[in-house]
């Protein structure tokens, strides 16, 4: 009766640890996912991790100037970070590439790109937990070329290519560029939004999170 009395209290100790475990959140993206660092407070990740609270551990993978497709001039794929997410086994998996795309040289493969990020997302799928979610982003708009980084291929051609891709990967789709089609003055260079559209970013990913 003893041994069966402490196999039970060993099992709800148990149950009750896994269940205290934070779900854990990776961030993938370019430098609209850095931010001003992977660990600024600023960050998208971080303002989310301060809405989600405890229940939740978000991390920043971004690295700046990646692209999703393998034969862009910064593919994510060579990066460290890559690696680190499969490392961390996310329950939430949130992608947010694709801007950096958009430059001539790397759009000239638009062809590969939806098969680029099936492959991207089935490949970080091995590593994530069976009931595991996955977020595409529709990334924040362009509102005027620079950096290389094409408007008319981020704001036509790539959010139609998004829509197919969640579809197609049996992912979500987040939308980050309606919240901020018509707040230019929170992306100051054309593309990266301030705090204040880093901001927007972190509520409109955490509430679908939530849901």
């Amino acid at each position: 009766m003893q041994k069966f009395t402490f196999l039970i209290a060993a099992l709800l100790i148990s149950a009750a640890t896994f269940a205290q475990s934070p779900l854990k959140v990776a961030c993938v993206g370019n430098s609209i996912t850095q931010g001003p660092g992977r660990e600024n407070p600023d960050s998208y990740p971080l303002q989310m991790q301060s809405i989600l609270g405890d229940a939740y551990e978000v991390k920043n993978f971004g690295v700046s100037g990646r692209t999703l497709l393998r034969k862009g001039d910064y593919p994510y794929w060579n990066e460290p970070q890559f690696e680190e997410v499969k490392e961390f086994a996310p329950d939430i998996l949130v992608i947010m590439l694709g801007t950096n795309d958009s430059k001539p040289q790397n759009w000239a493969h638009k062809a590969e790109f939806r098969k680029d990020y099936l492959d991207m997302i089935t490949e970080f799928r091995e590593h994530m937990p069976v009931d595991g979610k996955v977020y595409v982003i529709m990334p924040v708009p362009v509102t005027k070329d620079n950096f290389g980084i094409t408007a008319s291929v981020m704001n036509n051609e790539q959010r139609m290519m998004l829509v197919e891709i969640a579809q197609a990967a049996n992912a979500e789709l987040i939308d980050l560029y309606t919240p901020l089609m018509d707040k230019a003055e929170l992306l100051p260079d054309g593309v990266h939004p301030n705090k204040e559209g880093l901001g927007i970013m972190a509520s409109v990913i955490a509430r679908k999170i939530r849901l």
